[in-house]
């Protein structure tokens, strides 16, 4: 990933004047210091509110309205604002680079191949401009497929396995519709994908749907692969719930959080969200396509209806459980980048953004759902990943802030139309300008470890310090001591090898210079003094 010039975001003010007040506890507040504005953001009006918090009652402030947001600034006690009000300068935009990924991973080679054939988006308008395909298939082949996959989003390579050739396919549901069609185009091309690792005999297909919604896709139009017409397949359903059974889970989770958490009856109240058990399944779900290629035993195609909501989120997680690359803070952006923006998951339509009709049916946590699952990991695998929470919390912030545009419209082909890597900011520029802040202390690199998170209701939990950070009734974890005390040994032990080098480069010039010579081998050395 690489980063082109473009402007600078500064941090503004939205108000110059300054009005001293004195608050409840007797502690005076500048509340007329200046508030952050963002480049383009205008204030409209300001007015004194009375707002009444559902933690702490009537609190009387002023609220700013600019043509981005709503700023509430207490005039009594500190209260949250409606925007991160962190200040930062970026530049460039961190520029995701398919090539770069697939060439880490050996691409193409004499089984596969690169197409070109969708640079104009007019193969399938939400699939990105490189695809990866099987070398005996050819474009003709490409096209004649597309016509029976739905959204015309066909198999496609999303990883291969660098030892044992296995891959992971990703596209979208068969349109076979209520009488069963077929098309040999398609049979044809998911025997070649089988084909390009001698060693399997069967191709496994992984649909996320539970079975009963597959069927029911079948009076829409779609379906699956039946196998007695795939016969060199072998169909799993995974049990995995639709856009809207996630979004009225999510609905309940912050109504058991907000405004107040009963404590009498959490865990009841967090079981009948059903959230976890939606984790667990996709969690669930991830490892056995992760499982099937580590053995070597099959190839996996993975899809679910359309092919950019559970499929981005099996695909992408069973890559970070076999990938160790994709656990790094570089890795897990191209992971991001790849397996949901370029391969169109409908970020405008699951988040709602740009859309003042927008139906908040398209309205889904499925991506937050993904992150959710990563931190579960990051949880039971404490030494595996380089980031940390903050930088996931960060991501899922930026999400639904649009101060970047990393997230904004639903595929590459739009993206590309609004020209959005010249207008706005990546949210991955401003990550790597501090990668310090976003590191895991406890990081230990390990090549080719494949992670196998245990899916058990026991060992999921709700994450605390995500969903109610905002609540402040809630005690908010502090940084671990072990964690603090260990950033700070490294620290001093880089100081040491900084120290150590330095003195090393002095030695080697005074060894080099004959008039320098020491009198006695004791005086070669000198003493490094050090706290150990």
């Amino acid at each position: 990933m690489a980063s082109a010039p473009t402007s600078k975001y500064n941090s503004h003010s939205l108000e110059n004047e300054s009005i001293k007040r004195t608050s409840r506890d007797g502690v005076n507040r500048d509340v007329g210091e200046p508030l952050p504005r963002l480049p383009g953001e205008i204030r409209i009006t300001d007015k004194e509110v009375i707002y009444i918090c559902p933690f702490n009652g009537p609190i009387k402030g002023r609220v700013y309205i600019t043509n981005y947001r709503l700023y509430l600034r207490s005039l009594e006690t500190p209260i949250f604002a409606f925007l991160n009000e962190e200040k930062f300068n970026v530049d460039g935009w961190t520029v995701y680079n398919p090539v770069e990924e697939y060439r880490r991973q050996g691409l193409p080679n004499h089984h596969w191949r690169i197409t070109f054939i969708n640079k104009c988006y007019k193969l399938c308008d939400t699939y990105p401009a490189l695809l990866v395909v099987p070398y005996r298939a050819s474009d003709e082949d490409l096209r004649r497929v597309a016509t029976f996959r739905s959204r015309n989003r066909i198999p496609v390579l999303s990883w291969i396995h660098p030892e044992n050739k296995t891959v992971i396919v990703r596209c979208s549901q068969p349109l076979v519709g209520m009488s069963g069609k077929r098309n040999k185009e398609d049979e044809r091309y998911l025997d070649v994908i089988r084909e390009t690792n001698r060693q399997v005999n069967k191709l496994t297909i992984y649909d996320a749907r539970p079975n009963v919604n597959a069927v029911a896709n079948k009076a829409t139009g779609g379906g699956y692969e039946s196998d007695d017409v795939y016969h060199n397949a072998e169909l799993f359903f995974l049990d995995i719930h639709n856009i809207h059974v996630m979004r009225e889970s999510l609905k309940k989770v912050k109504d058991i959080v907000y405004p107040n958490v009963e404590e009498s009856h959490w865990l009841s109240s967090l079981e009948s969200t059903h959230w976890l058990e939606h984790i667990k399944l996709v969690l669930t779900g991830a490892i056995q396509v992760a499982d099937k290629v580590s053995s070597g035993k099959s190839s996996v195609v993975v899809h679910c209806s359309d092919g950019w909501d559970r499929t981005a989120q099996l695909t992408s997680l069973a890559m970070l459980m076999l990938d160790s690359f994709y656990r790094s803070i570089e890795g897990f952006e191209i992971l991001v980048q790849k397996e949901w923006i370029s391969f169109g998951h409908k970020f405008a339509s699951r988040i709602g953004h740009g859309d003042k009709n927008h139906a908040d049916a398209d309205r889904s946590p499925i991506f937050l759902q993904f992150i959710d699952c990563v931190w579960q990991m990051s949880k039971q695998f404490p030494t595996a990943f380089e980031f940390n929470e903050r930088f996931l919390i960060t991501i899922l912030d930026h999400l639904y802030s649009c101060r970047f545009g990393t997230f904004l419209y639903n595929c590459e082909s739009a993206r590309e139309k609004q020209k959005v890597t010249e207008r706005t900011v990546s949210l991955w520029s401003l990550i790597n300008s501090n990668k310090d802040k976003f590191k895991n202390p406890f990081y230990t690199k390990e090549i080719n470890r494949v992670l196998y998170p245990v899916a058990s209701m026991r060992h999921l939990e709700l994450w605390v310090n995500y969903y109610i950070r905002w609540n402040p009734r809630i005690k908010q974890q502090q940084p671990n001591p072990v964690e603090q005390r260990y950033m700070e040994l490294l620290a001093l032990r880089d100081e040491y090898i900084k120290r150590l080098d330095e003195l090393q480069l002095a030695n080697s010039a005074k060894l080099s210079d004959p008039s320098a010579s020491p009198s006695s081998p004791s005086q070669m050395m000198p003493h490094v003094q050090t706290h150990f």
